[in-house]
């Protein structure tokens, strides 16, 4: 596992800017990897070399992760991510603006990690995604990397 590295699903513009905004704010300086729908992410996570079949990327130390993306949504990246041995144990945190109650019982039913409402106010987005890193980065011991054999 990639032990710097954050992969922000988000294919709002002015969304992306605040939570990187906010994690430099609260001194989060992992390298931050923005997909901006579905189709990307799951490429980032899954994506080849056509040669050997190696994977292309190290995979993300936590992954934030919207719901409302093009091409595929939010519940089936995640749906894909818990369906992988590989990526199965990701810490996946929902960031979006959905108040939806079946979003958020569909995202926990399929493994999401913890479930966030994107706050409207900036200052409280901004300590939102500052606990989340302080939490998932820092504080969270993930689970040990599966032993070969």
């Amino acid at each position: 596992m990639n032990e710097t590295t954050i992969l922000l699903v988000e294919d709002n513009a002015m969304d992306e800017t605040l939570t990187l905004r906010a994690l430099r704010k609260g001194n989060i300086r992992n390298e931050v990897a923005v997909v901006r729908d579905g189709a990307e992410a799951l490429e980032y996570l899954f994506g080849r070399a056509p040669a050997d079949g190696a994977y292309l990327k190290a995979l993300p130390q936590l992954i934030l992760l919207d719901l409302n993306l093009p091409k595929i949504d939010g519940l089936d990246v995640l749906k894909r991510i818990r369906a992988d041995d590989r990526t199965r144990l990701l810490p996946v945190v929902i960031l979006t603006s959905s108040v939806e109650e079946q979003d958020r019982m569909r995202g926990y039913l399929l493994g999401a990690n913890s479930y966030v409402r994107k706050p409207v106010d900036f200052q409280q987005f901004a300590e939102a995604v500052q606990n989340l890193g302080l939490y998932w980065l820092v504080l969270n011991i993930p689970p040990p990397e599966p032993r070969g054999g």
